[in-house]
């Protein structure tokens, strides 16, 4: 058997449902875009059409946990009416 959670083991078998459901489409992504096969020496999904090259795993990776986007740049900070009355006493 190719996938270990799907077996009755403590170590290997995923306690959530969300767990497991994210391991089982990481193991058939990788399966069927990363794994050159035997018999026709290329992914199923290259001999389905579906991609042009074998993804390597840091594809795979960022396709199900895409980066986050850069923050947003921060207006410079400035003191409140309080602060600045207090500053400069008329």
């Amino acid at each position: 058997m190719g996938m270990r959670r799907l077996t009755r083991l403590t170590n290997g078998s995923s306690k959530k449902i969300e767990n497991h459901k994210s391991a089982v489409a990481t193991h058939y992504m990788d399966y069927n875009f990363c794994r050159v096969h035997q018999s026709p020496r290329v992914t199923p999904a290259i001999e389905a059409g579906l991609a042009e090259h074998v993804w390597s795993v840091e594809e795979l990776v960022t396709l199900l946990n895409p980066p986050a986007p850069a923050p947003a740049p921060q207006p410079p900070r400035t003191a409140g009416p309080e602060v600045q009355a207090a500053q400069h006493p008329d």
